[in-house]
């Protein structure tokens, strides 16, 4: 294995778990490329993880995906570990680090369709779940979208055992913005 040179920094495993599946559907093998990629247990663990993998700790390169509900948190913690001051969401992307609207899951979603998420799910037989969680008084109503995000929320680590599934589902023309982002960025250093 190489050694490592940049560190991607993500909020939870199933963000980790889509990046990678996504570099090994494009054929890339990033621990071979001596990037690693962390799933920080959370937004607010920014700043500890970027002064320890950053400028002040071993001035390895960083990029990231992050929640557009958590930028002033990325922003700060990475201002905190020096790379930069006021930065805004242009200079956060020019750092590597890109963000989701709502969160990865909602990007995964609407690139897919509802239809596809789905047929996902009935791959794994838990469309009778979802439909269970439609006719709950408070999701009636909601757009299927909405119900998703919330079905892959709940339940004994959904978010992470559909990450990739999700992002395997993608066509390649159809991939989010950040994860898209995200892996150009990696491969310009």
């Amino acid at each position: 294995m190489n050694r490592t040179r940049a560190v991607v920094l993500v909020e939870g495993i199933s963000d980790k778990s889509a990046v990678e599946t996504l570099a090994e559907r494009r054929g890339r093998d990033l621990a071979a490329e001596g990037i690693s990629v962390v799933a920080m247990g959370g937004a607010t663990n920014i700043g500890t993880y970027a002064g320890r993998f950053g400028p002040a700790g071993r001035d390895l390169r960083l990029a990231g995906l992050y929640d557009a509900g958590e930028e002033g948190a990325f922003r700060r913690g990475l201002e905190r570990a020096g790379l930069g001051s006021d930065l805004d969401r242009s200079d956060l992307e020019t750092l590597g680090f890109f963000v989701c609207v709502a969160d990865l899951e909602d990007e995964l979603i609407r690139a897919l369709g509802t239809a596809t998420v789905e047929r996902v799910l009935d791959a794994e037989g838990e469309l009778r779940s979802f439909r269970t969680l439609q006719k709950q008084p408070g999701w009636r109503g909601r757009s299927t979208h909405d119900q998703l995000r919330r079905f892959m929320g709940s339940g004994g680590g959904r978010k992470i055992r559909y990450s990739g599934r999700l992002v395997a589902a993608l066509e390649p023309d159809r991939v989010p913005r950040p994860l898209d982002g995200l892996l150009a960025h990696l491969r310009q250093g």
